[in-house]
């Protein structure tokens, strides 16, 4: 049996605190939902920020939903190079000695010491799912994409929970490398 699981290109987006949703948008202001992400729960938001590093600034990144405890920038490496940063290729919500950058909000700047990162290649699995492909949480595994740039992801992470659906992400730069586009199917191959 085949073990198909679909794909998703992640484009360059932040996670923000309560305390930077205020800064860079006015305090009180909630975070407003321009349409629901494929993970339930999360979404994409009307808000965009500016993102300044030392050698320049990635306009109109999109901010995603809910707020988080730590404010997290997601980029790849080309976008890392426009910024000026090397961002390292971290699981998310590992950014202890990452890059920081300066982020422009209609309201306000912060500026963040670290928190800017490369998010690494991983595969979102239900606890269903998980059984069903013979996986656990934080299992590092390969997939493989077919077709005529074809080629084997390695050193994959998957994450296990009941409130995931299931979905493998890359950034945007390993989609266009693997000529890949969302819901296409990859295989699970271990």
């Amino acid at each position: 049996m085949k073990k198909e699981l679909p794909i998703a290109l992640s484009n360059k987006h932040i996670h923000l605190s309560k305390e930077h949703i205020e800064v860079l948008f006015g305090k009180g202001h909630e975070l407003t939902k321009k349409k629901d992400l494929s993970q339930p729960g999360q979404f994409a938001c009307e808000e965009t920020v500016d993102v300044v590093g030392p050698k320049g600034t990635l306009k109109r990144v999109r901010v995603l939903g809910p707020e988080r405890s730590k404010t997290q920038i997601e980029i790849s490496l080309a976008d890392g190079f426009a910024l000026g940063v090397v961002p390292p290729v971290r699981d998310s919500g590992d950014l202890d000695g990452s890059p920081g950058a300066k982020i422009i909000g209609p309201k306000g700047e912060a500026e963040i010491e670290e928190g800017v990162i490369a998010a690494a290649r991983h595969i979102h699995m239900h606890t269903e799912d998980a059984k069903e492909f013979g996986v656990s949480d934080k299992d590092r595994v390969k997939v493989q994409v077919g077709g005529f740039r074809g080629l084997i992801f390695d050193n994959v992470l998957v994450r296990v929970s009941p409130k995931y659906a299931l979905e493998m992400h890359v950034d945007m730069d390993e989609g266009n490398a693997a000529a890949v586009k969302n819901c296409d199917l990859v295989q699970l191959i271990k």
